[in-house]
């Protein structure tokens, strides 16, 4: 009798414990470090980063010594919406290079989660395209976060303001995806034409349409 009594007094102790061990890592569970930034808002100054660029050579805002600003592009290979605005990106590099705005691509995605996205492959279509720009590989995915990237296509317009890059657009290339002769709203070449006339950019926040960024798991 007193062996079951035992038995069954250690079976409520190692129940009381097991229920505690839950309840202390239910606990625990919040203070775990959560990044809570949701990246750049309008407004806020971007950091430069260093990134590698296509062909081998590391890349930072800071080497463009006379661009007046960028257009910071987060675009990948594989993608069907990225590819649908390749031209246009082409496009607004030439457009607007000249005017001191060159267009800096940045391919946020994990090659091991997408493998059309990795460095060779990224040589590849940069080459097939005709690309007048740097197209950077974010290696470990540390700038997309600190932008707040989503989507492949994301822009994001800095004007320098002294040694600061300021946002001033985030959002759309324009609002049609699919047919580039049936837009009707040219978000981001409207935004470039208000900065470079010295306006105030009226539309200066729309939603990236696009495929999600490939993340390391």
């Amino acid at each position: 009798m007193k062996n079951i009594k035992t038995l069954v007094a250690a079976a409520i102790i190692g129940l009381s414990l097991l229920s505690f061990t839950a309840i202390n890592k239910n606990n625990e569970e919040p203070k775990q470090k959560v990044s809570s930034s949701k990246g750049y808002e309008v407004g806020d100054t971007a950091a430069d980063f260093k990134l590698k660029n296509i062909d081998g050579k590391m890349v930072s805002l800071s080497d463009f010594k006379t661009a007046k600003g960028f257009i910071v592009v987060f675009t990948c290979n594989h993608c069907p919406y990225a590819k649908k605005y390749e031209d246009r990106i082409v496009a607004l590099d030439k457009k607007y290079k000249d005017a001191g705005y060159p267009v800096i691509a940045i391919n946020p995605n994990d090659p091991n989660v997408q493998p059309e996205d990795g460095f060779q492959q990224m040589i590849t279509r940069a080459k097939e395209k005709g690309f007048t720009f740097p197209y950077l590989v974010d290696e470990g995915q540390k700038v997309y976060p600190q932008y707040g990237a989503t989507k492949t296509p994301h822009v994001f317009i800095l004007q320098k303001e002294g040694a600061k890059n300021i946002v001033k657009y985030i959002g759309a290339i324009d609002n049609n995806y699919d047919d580039p002769n049936d837009v009707s709203e040219h978000y981001v070449q409207d935004a470039m034409d208000a900065l470079l006339s010295g306006k105030p950019v009226a539309n200066a926040k729309t939603v990236a349409i696009g495929c999600t960024i490939k993340v390391k798991k």
